[in-house]
């Protein structure tokens, strides 16, 4: 497996507007999704923060461990879930999609914590 950067975090808060706020007007990122207690913010180079409040998303593969998860991104998913499957690393849900083909599976470190696989062809 190859793996190119880290190109997403997502970080569950009970402090979303404080977080949301941060991240925006601190740190100066661009949101480019939200609804309530939820944003994505992307960074220059295409890499991704998302914050997930009390009342939004809160995927239970992500966030019941761990209250940041990191995804990993990488060249070819399928050859990247092949890996961690022969590993015997546990996959942790369906592999979700998005547009542009941006795609992502979810998968549990030796430790416990969650972490995903991303792919974008974009990058």
């Amino acid at each position: 497996m190859h793996v190119r950067a880290v190109s997403w975090v997502g970080v569950r808060t009970d402090q979303y507007a404080a977080m949301a706020g941060f991240f925006r007007d601190i740190v100066g990122l661009d949101t480019v999704a939200e609804r309530p207690d939820f944003a994505v913010f992307r960074l220059p180079d295409g890499d991704q923060v998302e914050i997930f409040g009390p009342e939004g998303p809160n995927p239970p593969e992500q966030f019941a461990h761990n209250e940041v998860v990191a995804g990993l991104l990488v060249d070819d998913m399928d050859a990247a879930i092949a890996e961690l499957q022969a590993a015997g690393i546990e996959l942790i849900g369906e592999r979700g999609s998005g547009g542009g083909g941006y795609s992502w599976q979810h998968f549990r470190a030796p430790d416990g914590k969650v972490f995903e696989l991303c792919y974008d062809p974009a990058r």
